[in-house]
C-alpha cells in the first residue's frame, strides 16, 4: 500500500503538518495605496559617475592634500615618518628626518640612509658617519652644534643604491621645507644626489666645487660624499679645501659690507 507525503509524515511523528497559505488577493483599493506610498517615498540619488570619482578620490590619506610648505617642524617630521610618496617606503624600517641644531650655520646634505641609518634613524652613523664628525671637527663645529644633517631622500634605497630623480624629487618638498625652517647661513652638498636634489644640476662635482651657489638666497657649495672618499682617499684633500672654501663663504656672510 503506498502513502501519501502527509500519511508518511504522520507514520514518522512528525506532525502536526504546517500548511502556507495562500497570500490573500489584493483588492484594487489597496494596490492604489500601495502606488502612491511607493510614488511619495524618497528616492536614494545614485551620483552621476564623475561625482562617484570625486568621492573616491576624497578617501586618499590626509597626507596627500597636505601642504608641506606650510607645516611647522613637529608637523613636517610626523608627515615624514608616514610619507608613502614613492616605494622607497615599502621596504624602510623608518624615515631617517635628520639631526642636529635647528638653528645652524651649517646644512650638511647627503644622499639617502644606509642600513644602520634605516636601523638607528638618524644620518651618518656608518663609517661614513664617523668621517663626516671628522670633517666637522676640522671647521671647529659638531654634530648638533651649529650644524644640521639630512638627506635628499628621507628612506633607504634597496642596496644603498643611489636615489632616482623621481624619488628625489618625491622626497624634496620635505627637504625644501626643512631649509626653510632652518634657514641655516650655509648649505654644503655632498655627492652628486644632494647636488642634483638642490641645484637640479647633472655637472660633474670637479666642476662645481670652488664655486658659490645660491638655494633661496643662502649660499651653497660642493664636495664629495664621505662614503666616496673613503673610497678614493687621495680626494680627502680636495674635500679639505671645500670645507675651507665654505668656511670663507660663511665668513663673508656673517661680515656686513664697509661703507665706501
Amino acid at each position: 500500500m503506498s502513502l501519501s507525503r502527509e500519511q508518511m509524515l504522520v507514520e514518522m511523528g512528525i506532525s502536526p503538518i504546517w500548511v502556507l497559505r495562500d497570500a490573500p488577493a489584493t483588492t484594487p483599493i489597496e494596490e492604489s495605496r500601495v502606488q502612491e506610498m511607493a510614488a511619495s517615498a524618497p528616492v536614494a540619488e545614485v551620483p552621476p559617475p564623475a561625482t562617484r570619482q570625486f568621492a573616491e578620490k576624497s578617501e586618499m590619506p590626509p597626507s596627500a592634500a597636505v601642504d608641506i610648505g606650510t607645516l611647522d617642524w613637529p608637523a613636517l617630521a610626523r608627515q615624514v615618518a608616514g610619507c608613502r610618496a614613492c616605494s622607497l617606503c615599502e621596504q624602510r624600517k623608518q624615515a631617517v628626518f635628520g639631526v642636529g641644531d635647528t638653528s645652524p650655520d651649517y646644512l650638511f646634505i647627503g644622499e639617502g640612509p644606509g642600513a644602520e641609518e634605516d636601523a638607528r634613524g638618524e644620518p651618518f652613523v656608518g663609517q661614513a658617519g664617523k668621517l663626516l664628525d671628522s670633517m666637522l671637527a676640522s671647521l671647529d663645529i659638531a654634530r648638533g652644534n651649529r650644524v644640521y644633517i639630512a638627506n635628499a631622500v628621507k628612506c633607504r634605497p634597496p642596496g644603498n643604491r643611489t636615489p632616482e630623480p623621481a624619488e628625489m624629487a618625491a622626497c624634496w618638498p620635505y627637504l625644501e621645507r626643512q631649509i626653510a625652517l632652518l634657514k641655516p647661513k650655509i648649505i654644503v652638498l655632498l655627492g652628486k644626489a644632494a647636488v642634483h636634489a638642490v641645484l637640479h644640476d647633472d655637472k660633474s662635482l670637479a666642476s662645481l666645487r670652488g664655486k658659490r651657489f645660491e638655494h633661496s638666497g643662502i649660499p651653497v657649495v660642493v664636495t664629495y660624499h664621505p662614503a666616496y672618499l673613503l673610497r678614493n682617499l687621495p680626494d680627502k684633500a680636495k674635500a679639505w679645501e671645500d670645507l675651507l672654501f665654505a668656511r670663507r663663504t660663511l665668513c663673508e656672510q656673517l661680515t656686513p659690507a664697509l661703507p665706501f
